[in-house]
């Protein structure tokens, strides 16, 4: 997380503002700051840094704290949103795509969505544009059904594909508990993706 979408910076950029080669960087300098100073996502490919706290260790000064709490100004990486909502981080993507979501921004080549997006997305009715209704700006004919589009849609077939012989009730429930949602919608989910293998007559 991003706290509060305060500046950060990169290793690249770091070893720049320190006037060596990113390679002396990784080898002399690195380890000593990563000590001191922690990344803000750390299980990501991409390590990003606050800014305020990586100037303080180039200038050999206390590493200042980071706001504490909340706030609606947060970014988070897909799974830090996928966590808030409930859902796998592949769906918190899939919603951003889809208008489910904003489509985030880049930050150092991550990307990320502010907190509030999220929570507005996890309040808005279900399966529902950003905000409740379609996402602005929407034209063209109406959903064929409610789950049209809906990523978890695939989810539902993926899970009938492979488990024919489970009570539909059970496998709702199992889906519910590890996509999050209630058992009744993914009963509903299920059944729409039955319709949807059914030849057509």
């Amino acid at each position: 997380m991003i706290p509060r979408n305060r500046p950060v910076i990169n290793e690249s950029d770091l070893a720049a503002q320190a006037g060596v080669p990113i390679a002396t960087w990784r080898r002399r300098d690195a380890p000593a700051f990563r000590e001191r100073v922690p990344a803000l996502f750390p299980r990501s490919r991409v390590l990003v840094y606050d800014l305020a706290q990586a100037q303080a260790h180039l200038d050999n000064r206390p590493i200042p704290a980071l706001p504490a709490g909340e706030h609606p100004d947060d970014l988070l990486n897909d799974e830090e949103a996928a966590t808030l909502l409930g859902v796998t981080p592949s769906t918190v993507r899939a919603y951003a795509t889809q208008g489910y979501l904003p489509p985030g921004r880049s930050v150092y080549s991550l990307r990320l969505w502010a907190r509030c997006d999220v929570e507005e997305r996890r309040n808005a009715p279900p399966r529902q544009g950003k905000g409740g209704g379609r996402p602005p700006g929407t034209k063209g004919p109406r959903k064929a059904h409610a789950y049209e589009g809906d990523p978890r849609l695939t989810t539902a077939a993926e899970a009938l594909a492979a488990a024919q012989s489970i009570p539909r009730h059970r496998l709702a429930a199992a889906l519910a508990h590890q996509h999050g949602g209630s058992t009744r919608t993914w009963e509903r989910l299920l059944a729409q993706a039955v319709r949807a293998t059914r030849p057509a007559d």
